[in-house]
């Protein structure tokens, strides 16, 4: 899977791009065909904005959080992409059983 960590009005450290890649790693065991993701991290005087478009076959899965701490709008962020994933999984493997043995 390729990740990019991208932000805008914010400085993307090793920290945060660690961080990232760690919660969107769990994406990755329920899934094995992710393309790629495109992470963008957003600040303003309300809170900390994440963004996530995750490329998969087929898909383009796409959520948005929002909260006062960056740390938790990234948790946030992956546990409602992992719902999305696992939700398009089941869709998946249903439209084509037997697939998913191959």
């Amino acid at each position: 899977m390729n990740l990019n960590v991208s932000g805008h009005q914010l400085e993307v450290t090793a920290a945060i791009r660690g961080y990232v890649s760690i919660k969107l790693e769990r994406v990755r065991r329920h899934f094995d065909h992710v393309i790629d993701a495109h992470v963008t991290l957003s600040t303003s005087k309300l809170g900390q904005k994440a963004e996530v478009t995750l490329h998969v076959p087929g898909r383009e899965l796409h959520c948005t959080c929002e909260h006062p701490d960056l740390y938790a709008a990234i948790d946030l962020l992956a546990d409602k992409l992992d719902r999305q994933v696992l939700k398009h999984k089941g869709k998946h493997s249903r439209r084509h059983p037997g697939a998913a043995g191959l």
